[in-house]
């Protein structure tokens, strides 16, 4: 297949080359000419992806046209500018193309998903999502791992089950596109959390506390908004919360070691370097919880601990004097439908 990659950051660079380490032949869209130079003439994207070199049958470009030859287009540029590029797209994308969202973030305007504005832009395109345990630099040295893709559309998830599968890496499929994006948002939250609490070595039963109930509390969030509670007992949900959680290949995660220090949020960002989608995201979470009335107290409390410079003890009192509920509180809807 024609396959196109819109963005060209450690992630988009890692699919693009399990895709062309597939045989196919990959246009891979960035908008940074200098970017677009150093990877012509190293043949590797040093600014995101060191070490590893692209497959001679990837096409780096900055031109977006590209897009419109593709049978299967992926999306993996940053939330923020998730809907800028989509834009882009209107013109270039003929209708049935497939459009994948490899983005794990919220637009703060109306609680969007990326698969929800790529449906609004190009209503004409199949749409779907992939989601899961996926660290860029492990998929790209060939480390095993699986992802799930999440689509109303069968055809699209054969396609992209087509591309994508290889010697070490699966790909499962859903038709829970809302559950599978969620959880992919919602695990930076936590990773956060996590990194934090690793830095400040709390100890593995601490940390064992944490990612079960951040769990409860994704699943929980999720179920109010709709998704499929089972979709968060898969790679999308506890395998991506998992390696996110335990990682310091994960942004997020260095982020919260950062933060651990007496960094602030912003001195933490910077040093980091590289946008850490979870800061965003529990923002946006928090207001949606909160008009929901969904119980949250991990959300509130980073949220309190980023946004309103509460003091680390403070918090950590309030989460472990806060109420204490059932352990699993979700149960399966009765009619669920995708």
């Amino acid at each position: 297949m024609n396959v196109a990659i819109v963005g060209a950051g450690n992630f988009g660079t890692a699919v693009a080359s399990l895709v062309a380490r597939n045989g196919h032949a990959v246009d891979l869209w960035m908008r940074d000419e200098q970017q677009l130079a150093q990877i012509l003439e190293h043949r590797e994207n040093r600014r995101y992806l060191k070490g590893h070199r692209l497959p001679d049958n990837i096409r780096p470009t900055t031109g977006i046209d590209v897009a419109g030859r593709a049978e299967v287009v992926f999306v993996t540029v940053p939330s923020a500018s998730f809907r800028d590029v989509t834009h882009e797209l209107v013109s270039v994308v003929p209708a049935g193309t497939q459009v994948v969202s490899a983005t794990k973030g919220i637009e703060e305007d109306g609680f969007r998903l990326m698969s929800q504005i790529l449906e609004e832009l190009l209503p004409a395109a199949k749409v779907g999502a992939i989601s899961g345990p996926n660290l860029a630099e492990e998929m790209a040295d060939g480390r095993y791992t699986g992802t799930v893709v999440a689509s109303r559309h069968p055809t699209l998830r054969r396609s992209v089950q087509d591309v994508l599968t290889h010697a070490t890496f699966r790909v499962y499929t859903s038709e829970d596109v809302y559950g599978v994006e969620l959880g992919g948002a919602l695990k930076n939250i936590y990773a956060i959390i996590a990194g934090l609490a690793t830095a400040l070595q709390v100890g593995q039963n601490t940390l064992a506390m944490l990612i079960t109930r951040s769990l409860a509390e994704m699943s929980r969030f999720a179920v109010a908004l709709g998704a499929n509670p089972y979709t968060f007992l898969g790679l999308a949900g506890v395998g991506d919360l998992f390696v996110t959680c335990t990682s310091p290949l994960s942004r997020n995660f260095r982020l919260g070691t950062r933060l651990a220090t007496g960094l602030t949020l912003a001195q933490a960002m910077d040093d980091l370097g590289k946008l850490a989608e979870g800061v965003n995201t529990v923002r946006v979470v928090r207001g949606k919880s909160r008009e929901l009335g969904v119980y949250m107290p991990l959300v509130d409390a980073l949220y309190r601990l980023l946004y309103e410079q509460v003091e680390l003890g403070a918090v950590i009192h309030e989460l472990m004097t806060s109420e204490q509920r059932v352990d699993v509180d979700f149960a399966p809807p009765v009619e669920w439908k995708a």
